[in-house]
């Protein structure tokens, strides 16, 4: 379709013709991402062998410091004059070994078995019990994770300690001088204050983000759960193999097959119905003629004002067989309370409650939004709109909505990924509910992130499938977000609204 073409169709015409070239280029769209990755792991290959050239012909080029740095960190630091950085990396080097001589090879010698002995009693010469214990793999696991970052860390300072030495050869070979102590400091507070503000996050990151997902990530390849307490084997890919195993009709496989439908689905409809009703009360308070705009607007932010636990329990209670909504329902029905299970058996009948309540608790905070958004767009559009006598839908087609759905595409990402992982809505208000035998673990309002939760706090403890499906949601938000993004007119053309 010609550009001509495409502008004579009318705003019906335009969306139908949109919404079928954005599922006709899915397709392509997933090529793409999977050729990036593609190239990604490439381009990574071969950066890590032009890594392995650059470290020989280093070594090649390199004086007897440099060399020996390759040995004993720093030593070529202090041969060159930076003494100060030289005896920082020999203290790494040196509490490294202390670490792995006293703590950190007694578990990661373990950690490809994750431990075999098992707990067993002993009884003294009195007769009386005692119990040795035996290995913990978790532990085993814990510090061998923490062994494999630390050791992940040294060698990147081992690398700079290498360059750094090479580096000061090449300087000292041009008649060049190191900086001094002093001179890096103060460097550390102007050119280089931002890594001196980073620094401290960056640890903490590291420390109670990096390290435990790496950690949930590698109990995704174990059997740990209620029946492997205290030891756990590698089980390799059998937890992902059992959530597709739909050839023998696995029960695992059934439920996340239900439960992962049910969870699009979900986001979908929970995502676009807060997106459209909340811009179009958004339009209704901020049109022409409307009275009291600050008041409605600061309703809505009373709205959100109560915790969302308090509104979603409130409606839970509200929603029960004998809650205030039957009771209110009881005076249209001749006083017979209707006894309407709104949470109850019926699938169906529990799912849309469950949107219905979340436009309740999502909607606002779209308003909201974009209100701001509506209050930003140029008048001026508007005024060349009526005088070249556009019509109010023409009006809204053309200029409002492109407008809004350029600003909002990463707020919609947002919330799509976030209606992925919308615990809070499906456990306050449904439990998952209503509950089925034909699923392991879960009920059919459960998502994928409350099925996890189940799995991990419920009666099957199966930590091990429980962070396979934790992998699985990453995989699957990430890869949508992308494809999504990149394809976006906010990602392609930066400056249409500027």
């Amino acid at each position: 379709m010609t550009y001509v073409e495409y502008k004579q169709l009318t705003p019906f015409q335009k969306f139908a013709y949109n919404f079928k070239k954005f599922f006709t280029n899915i397709p392509s769209a997933f090529g793409r991402f999977f050729s990036a990755c593609g190239r990604g792991i490439v381009k990574f290959f071969t950066g890590i062998g032009k890594g392995f050239a650059n470290y020989g012909s280093t070594f090649v080029k390199g004086d007897w410091a440099t060399k020996l740095s390759y040995l004993i960190f720093g030593v070529g630091d202090i041969h060159k004059g930076k003494t100060y950085k030289g005896i920082l990396f020999f203290l790494t080097e040196v509490l490294y070994f202390c670490y792995m001589i006293f703590f950190g090879w007694h578990w990661f010698k373990d950690f490809f078995t994750l431990g075999t002995r098992e707990t067993y009693t002993v009884y003294d010469d009195m007769g009386f019990p005692s119990q040795v214990p035996g290995d913990n793999s978790m532990l085993i696991l814990l510090y061998s994770t923490l062994t494999l970052v630390i050791t992940a860390i040294v060698f990147v300072i081992y690398i700079q300690n290498i360059k750094d030495a090479y580096r000061h050869q090449v300087m000292r070979a041009n008649g060049e001088k190191p900086t001094t102590l002093k001179e890096d400091a103060l460097e550390f507070l102007d050119g280089k204050y931002h890594i001196t503000l980073l620094s401290f996050p960056v640890l903490m990151i590291s420390v109670f983000n990096i390290l435990p997902l790496i950690f949930m990530i590698l109990i995704a390849f174990t059997n740990y759960s209620k029946q492997h307490y205290v030891l756990f084997d590698w089980v390799g890919l059998q937890n992902f193999g059992d959530l597709f195993d739909v050839i023998n009709n696995s029960k695992k496989a059934t439920t996340f097959i239900g439960v992962a439908g049910w969870t699009l689905i979900w986001a979908v409809v929970a995502t676009f119905s807060n997106y459209i009703l909340g811009m179009i009360v958004a339009l209704m308070i901020n049109k022409k003629g409307i009275k009291l705009k600050s008041l409605w607007r600061t309703l809505f932010v009373i709205t959100i004002a109560v915790p969302q636990f308090v509104s979603l329990l409130l409606m839970n209670q509200m929603l029960q067989e004998n809650g205030a909504v039957n009771i209110l329902l009881s005076y249209f029905n001749g006083g017979v309370n209707p006894g309407i299970r709104f949470l109850g058996d019926d699938v169906w009948v529990a799912r849309i409650t469950v949107m219905i309540v979340n436009c309740w608790v999502g909607i606002p905070y779209t308003i909201l939004s974009m209100s701001g958004i509506l209050m930003n767009i140029p008048e001026d559009l508007y005024e060349s709109a009526r005088i070249d006598g556009a019509s109010p839908v023409k009006t809204f087609t053309a200029i409002t909505l492109p407008y809004m759905i350029f600003v909002t595409t990463p707020q919609l990402i947002t919330q799509f990924v976030g209606n992925i992982n919308n615990f809070n809505v499906i456990f306050l208000l449904s439990g998952g509910g209503p509950t089925t035998k034909e699923y392991f673990g879960a009920g059919k309002t459960d998502i994928l992130v409350t099925w996890l939760y189940n799995l991990s706090m419920g009666n099957e403890q199966d930590y091990g499938l429980a962070s396979a499906i934790g992998i699985l949601v990453f995989i699957i938000c990430a890869t949508l977000s992308l494809i999504v993004y990149n394809n976006s007119k906010s990602m392609k053309d930066e400056e249409a609204f500027s």
